[in-house]
Formats: C-alpha cells, structure tokens, sequence
C-alpha cells in the first residue's frame, strides 16, 4: 500500500511542477502592453516638435489652438472670446491646422537629416 501511494504522491508532484513550467514558459512569449522607455522618448520627442511647431504660429493662431485644445471650448465661445464670427474661426482654425502640418512635415524631414528631401522625392 505505501508503494502505491508513494506513486501516486511522486506522480501528482511531477505533474504538478510541469504546467508552471509550461505556464512560465508560455508568459515569457507572450508581448508586453507596458511601453518601453523607447516609446516614451519617440513621444516626448513628437509633443516637443508639436509644440515648437505651435510656438512658431502668431499669438492669435496660439490663443485659438490653447482654446480650443487646453479648454475644450467650442466655435462659437472661441468666436464670443476673440470678437469674430463662428464661422471666422472654424475658417482660422482649418488654416491653422494646415500650418501646423506643414510645420511639423518640414520639421520631420529636418529630424530625419539631409539628404532626407532627395529621398522622398524618388
């Protein structure tokens, strides 16, 4: 009767240990969803250009992005706050987020470094 049951004990015990193992194993390949410090710089990198590419505009084109962004006002408080028309600013604030692309379009190809121009163009 003790053989049998030590071979039960030593056959729970072995199975037992595998499935961590396995389970171990398995977790280690599975991806990670916390950024890495890689990702952290490429954003801080982006919301440095961002607002450089911001600080560039006029002070009027910065009130309306600050508004519209940092305060979450709409058109129509943004129009009451600079004394225009709502459909001034929506009009302001298109051109303005034309602008802002292309600054932060020429301020990519500048980070990409030279030569960077002939390369798209090909």
């Amino acid at each position: 009767m003790s053989i049998a049951h030590n071979l039960l004990v030593n056959w729970y015990r072995d199975r037992g240990r595998r499935p961590a193992t396995a389970a171990l194993d398995a977790a280690m390949e599975v991806a990670s969803t916390v950024p890495g410090p890689e990702s952290s710089l490429e954003q801080n990198e982006v919301i440095a250009q961002v607002r450089a590419a911001i600080s560039s505009l006029p002070p009027e084109r910065q009130e309306l992005i600050a508004l519209k962004y940092v305060d979450g006002r709409t058109n129509a408080e943004i129009g009451r706050m600079m004394g225009r028309t709502e459909g001034a600013v929506k009009a302001l604030h298109h051109r303005t987020l034309r602008e802002l692309h292309a600054l932060l379009a020429d301020l990519a190809e500048d980070s990409a470094g030279p030569g960077s121009r002939e390369r798209t163009r090909q």
